[in-house]
């Protein structure tokens, strides 16, 4: 995915995301950019840094959706954090290093999910013999063969037919790793992965023994064989790898940490040097983490804020270099909520048509009952308070509500979303103010 053109990477967000061309063709630069990297030799391709991304837009517009869905066709780490939930080293709270610790986990777990994915089909075999070790049993110690071969193979058939998912049988598998949670202070997050880890390993090695049907014991036994499979020492290097060459990380909310104009200097101290420590990270710099220590320098970072009461000048200007590509999101319009509500492949009309469809009822939405649903988010947004699409789950929980509550008893399980059904159901709410505060 990553020799993606930056024009289908704009093709593969316009399935997801409406409008914002500017932000994806941004971000769809980005990513080629990573890939243009590669290809440029050495020592020139080690200077070559990622150019950050600051998007600015009010809530709902997708920013965030665009950063995730550039991740997934990346094929990157990704991590989500709010600049809001860090302060400044000293303070108590996160360290703002924790995000590089946090997205090493991430890629980890992938490299792990990737590397049994790959190993399945061998695994699944080895379970199969396992299974039929366990209905076949014989003697432990001779060499004399535990089943004639004819038995074993007539079971084997029973086994891929699903005549024997039934059966119960007794398995070993190993044991789960102790969850210990272990609270510590600001700053000691090195030394509480070092004691859980050294908790998780003491049940290292250790097996269990279960009573479970067939069908059970070969999704067990196969999700055992492929983790004896993985070589964790290869995860843990090709995880460091991928997070430095390709990890995403956004961080929303960046405008909460702005020091506002004017404000007076004491009550925003915090918030500067939350800045200051963010820095470093997207500056380029050595983070220790459980599996190593990770260069930050060709990580790309995307910051988002609304910038209501802010404005991206008042970073401090160190972060605000270090943020060189500024894109700003459009507000969205009732015509991009009637796209939201219908084009994208996971729109909310064919989530909520798949929902009911499960209790056999029937929804169709007209043309005229979108565009009404889409207006009265749209009046709501601007009246109360903008929330851009995210409105429309409030509009579509109210508007079903009924319907999602009687399906399994409706005798007529099909409804037609026309703008009739849409007014009668929303349009006292949507024109009473003070009701579209707290119910849209």
């Amino acid at each position: 995915m990553s020799e993606m053109t930056p024009r289908e990477i704009v093709q593969e967000l316009d399935k997801y995301i409406i409008g914002q061309s500017d932000a994806k063709r941004a971000v769809a630069i980005a990513l080629r950019n990573r890939w243009r990297r590669g290809q440029v030799p050495a020592p020139l391709h080690q200077e070559i840094t990622p150019k950050n991304i600051l998007m600015i837009g009010p809530t709902g517009v997708g920013k965030t959706e665009i950063a995730r869905r550039l991740a997934q066709l990346a094929n990157a780490p990704f991590i989500k954090v709010e600049a809001t939930k860090f302060t400044e080293v000293g303070y108590v709270g996160k360290d703002v290093e924790s995000i590089i610790r946090d997205l090493t986990e991430t890629a980890v777990d992938m490299i792990r999910s990737e590397r049994q994915s790959a190993m399945r089909q061998r695994a699944e075999e080895m379970a199969e013999e396992r299974i039929l070790d366990a209905l076949i049993p014989g003697p432990r110690d001779s060499t004399v063969p535990r089943s004639d071969e004819g038995t074993r193979q007539k079971f084997r058939k029973m086994l891929r037919e699903g005549k024997l998912d039934q059966q119960e049988i007794e398995i070993e598998v190993a044991a789960p790793k102790a969850g210990v949670e272990i609270m510590a202070p600001a700053g000691m997050e090195e030394m509480t992965n070092q004691l859980r880890d050294m908790f998780s390993n003491m049940s290292q090695g250790k097996t269990s023994t279960r009573k479970v049907p067939v069908a059970e014991a070969r999704r067990l036994l196969t999700d055992d064989e492929a983790a004896k499979l993985v070589n964790e020492e290869e995860v843990r290097a090709l995880a460091l790898e991928r997070v430095q060459s390709g990890g995403i990380v956004f961080i929303d909310e960046i405008d909460k940490v702005a020091v506002r104009s004017g404000s007076q200097q004491g009550t925003d101290i915090s918030r500067e040097g939350v800045q200051r420590d963010l820095l470093p990270l997207v500056e380029g710099s050595n983070v220790s983490t459980r599996y190593g220590v990770v260069k930050t320098d060709h990580i790309l970072f995307i910051a988002s804020g609304a910038f209501h009461l802010s404005k991206p000048s008042d970073l401090i200007p160190e972060l605000q270099g270090r943020l060189p590509i500024r894109v700003e999101l459009d507000a969205l319009s009732a015509a991009d909520l009637v796209r939201i509500l219908q084009e994208p492949e996971n729109a909310l009309v064919r989530q909520y048509s798949a929902l009911l469809a499960s209790d056999g009822v029937t929804l169709q939405f007209t043309d005229d009952g979108v565009q009404r649903i889409a207006e009265i988010a749209q009046q709501v947004n601007e009246r109360v308070e903008n929330i851009g699409a995210r409105r429309l789950h409030t509009v579509m929980e109210r508007l079903l509500e009924e319907v999602a509550f009687s399906a399994p008893d409706l005798s007529q399980p099909s409804l037609e979303v026309n703008a009739e059904y849409v007014d009668g159901r929303l349009q006292d709410l949507a024109q009473d103010e003070d009701l579209s505060r707290y119910i849209l």
